[in-house]
């Protein structure tokens, strides 16, 4: 199956429907899923980079395309690339059962490895093997999120897997102070990395936070909201465990 993107054709075997319903229609368009997911989680995503084919749908399975009056009756635009965004935002992504099978085998080998990593047997000192972690999260049918980064959802799992076998993480809690200009694209990233302990809105709109995170992941998470604030946020750690 393949769609027109300008004069290229594009594949559609790794690429998902972002669907909304609103104003009595249902409205449709071809993304990565990813990106696409990234970007409802409120990173910064270049939408023509998330969309696979520039055409906004009533109907994609019979491909019965929107008009632009109903675009701006629903969206008070026909700018394909703001409605976009809004439908990625506010609807739903929809995986084939092939697609969601594939990445959340994606995702379990690399949940995998970093519980391998990060994670200790107490009653040994050392880490569990790779093909008993497997084993546990079959016995424990501890969900994956296909969307979700590994590293986001490892507290959880781990804490399925502790019925099953002695485990334990490295936890540590970090404080941290972000500018008011970044607030809005680093607040999605603390409370979807960790458990948030505390936060405090300061009168120039800056956050202070307390987070508590897998001490494993601490280096990931700081560096990706260096990225975001361009190197502005004060961090500092308050605790390990």
């Amino acid at each position: 199956m393949s769609e027109i993107r300008g004069e290229k054709w594009v594949r559609l075997e790794n690429a998902i429907i972002a669907r909304l319903e609103t104003q009595g229609t249902r409205f449709e368009i071809i993304v990565d899923p990813k990106l696409a997911w990234e970007l409802k989680e409120g990173k910064d995503v270049d939408i023509r980079e998330v969309l696979k084919g520039y055409i906004i749908f009533e109907d994609l399975k019979h491909g019965k395309r929107a008009s632009e009056e109903k675009l701006r009756e629903a969206f008070g635009t026909d700018d394909i690339f703001e409605i976009a965004k809004i439908i990625i935002k506010k609807g739903q992504l929809q995986l084939t059962a092939e697609q969601r099978r594939k990445m959340i085998e994606e995702k379990k080998k690399r949940i995998i490895d970093l519980i391998s990593k990060y994670c200790i047997n107490p009653q040994t000192g050392l880490p569990h093997p790779p093909v008993r972690i497997e084993k546990a999260l079959e016995e424990a049918k501890a969900a994956i999120d296909p969307f979700k980064d590994p590293e986001i959802q490892l507290k959880d799992i781990v804490k399925a897997l502790q019925p099953i076998i002695p485990i334990r993480m490295e936890m540590v809690t970090l404080k941290i102070r972000v500018p008011a200009v970044y607030t809005g694209k680093v607040y999605g990233l603390i409370v979807n990395t960790g458990n948030l302990l505390e936060e405090r809105w300061l009168a120039d709109g800056s956050l202070e936070a307390q987070i508590e995170l897998p001490a494993g992941v601490k280096v990931d998470f700081l560096e990706k909201i260096n990225k975001i604030t361009k190197g502005q946020t004060r961090v500092e750690v308050v605790k390990k465990f």
